[in-house]
């Protein structure tokens, strides 16, 4: 059985992964605080922010944390599909903001609080942060760096604070509903419930302390970009 989260901030809390965490937060006895540029659809105490704003941010994540922080969940993410040429700069940078340098505003903010907590951070990256593909400089670079910077972090923090990477592969949300129909998922593309993945993070969050799941590669069973 599941042991309870306690209070979990998620960022990009309000759709897709994120909204499926907090669900499961909240299934489980815990109290999802949720970042996302909108209101959760459920009940959760949660702050609007833009996680490219980073002292924004961290603002936001230190009021969600006052009254104490056990877990973060770097959901939020976007992406920008085409080649390197076709995408405007201001796209492609803001696919690294909110990807990577949201993820370790996010993180930063909360350091302090997770470490009084002996508290768990759950970053979000993707196969494609492992495996790179065309016409996805942008989202590659992120997540890329999201792996790096989780690994880095892992080693930081050993002791102190629990790190674990999470990898997933394609889901059944609105993340490309906004996309070239050439770059949208086919008809017969199998694709993992939002929820099924989450139940995985809820499992990362409560492993015994001292026991580290580091890496979690979650994907459907004929995921094309893995491994």
């Amino acid at each position: 059985m599941t042991a309870n989260p306690g209070r979990v901030l998620i960022s990009g809390g309000a759709s897709g992964l994120g909204a499926a965490i907090a669900e499961a937060v909240a299934a489980h006895g815990g109290i999802p605080l949720v970042l996302d540029k909108q209101a959760p659809s459920g009940p959760a105490e949660y702050r609007t922010v833009d996680v490219t704003d980073s002292a924004e941010t961290e603002r936001a994540v230190a009021e969600l944390a006052a009254d104490g922080l056990d877990a973060v969940v770097t959901a939020a993410g976007t992406d920008a599909c085409g080649a390197l040429d076709q995408v405007s700069t201001a796209d492609w940078e803001r696919v690294v903001r909110v990807n990577l340098i949201g993820t370790a505003a996010v993180v930063r903010a909360a350091l302090p609080a997770l470490k009084r907590s002996h508290g768990r951070v759950v970053t979000v990256a993707s196969t494609l942060g492992i495996r790179p593909a065309g016409d996805a400089t942008a989202y590659c670079a992120s997540k890329f760096g999201v792996v790096g910077f989780t690994r880095a972090l892992a080693m930081e923090t050993a002791g102190e604070v629990g790190v674990t990477l999470l990898i997933p592969g394609g889901m059944q949300t609105h993340f490309f509903d906004d996309r070239p129909d050439q770059y949208k998922p086919g008809a017969d593309a199998v694709l993992n419930r939002p929820q099924d993945v989450a139940a995985s993070v809820l499992h990362a969050l409560s492993a015994p302390r001292g026991c580290e799941i580091r890496e979690l590669v979650v994907c459907p069973d004929r995921e094309p970009s893995w491994p």
